[in-house]
């Protein structure tokens, strides 16, 4: 890995909550020269892509006040410092879609806005999801909407799926869902 370039002098935070911070931090680069970088800093958070046990992939509308549109996604959440990601993962599956996995695995992880912020989604695939009751809270307005495999994947990459982070999350657990099938032929 190539060295870091820029030297943290000093930080502080501008604003926090229980979802994100923003820090602002002074830094000097290389040539010398300092500035000031204002970083958004986020807890990891979890995407589960869903499927059921009859083959569906359960996706989400949920309305987003930030952006004043409904959002297809798939659910995901951020914890609190200490919980196990799967054990999120898990949580928020129950929360979102009244879920409960037969198998939860761990597929990728990514940056989320590497440019402007340290938050990274780790994705997980969530195996034979039997749906029961939903448990969202006061802020999500959420309409289960499942799908097709084949449906879902073309959906994330025609952008029918307008939430970026989710519709990576179904692409990368593209080749685990299918040998999951393949699998369950045998």
């Amino acid at each position: 890995m190539r060295e870091r370039p820029y030297q943290t002098l000093s930080s502080r935070y501008l604003w926090q909550s229980q979802w994100y911070n923003v820090r602002q931090d002074q830094v000097r680069l290389p040539n010398g020269s300092e500035l000031t970088y204002t970083i958004i800093d986020k807890p990891t958070a979890v995407w589960i892509v869903p499927i059921t046990t009859d083959g569906h992939l359960v996706l989400i509308e949920q309305y987003r006040y930030a952006v004043d549109d409904w959002c297809l996604e798939i659910p995901a959440g951020t914890g609190e410092p200490g919980i196990e990601l799967a054990d999120l993962a898990a949580r928020e599956l129950r929360e979102e879609i009244g879920g409960s996995a037969e198998h939860i695995l761990p597929i990728a992880e990514f940056y989320l806005m590497s440019g402007i912020g340290n938050g990274k989604a780790k994705v997980f695939l969530a195996l034979n999801v039997m749906l029961g009751e939903t448990a969202h809270e006061q802020t999500e307005y959420i309409h289960l909407r499942p799908v097709p495999i084949e449906e879902a994947l073309d959906m994330a990459r025609s952008g029918m799926i307008n939430a970026g982070p989710s519709a990576l999350a179904i692409l990368l657990s593209e080749t685990k869902i299918r040998e999951f099938f393949r699998e369950q032929q045998l």
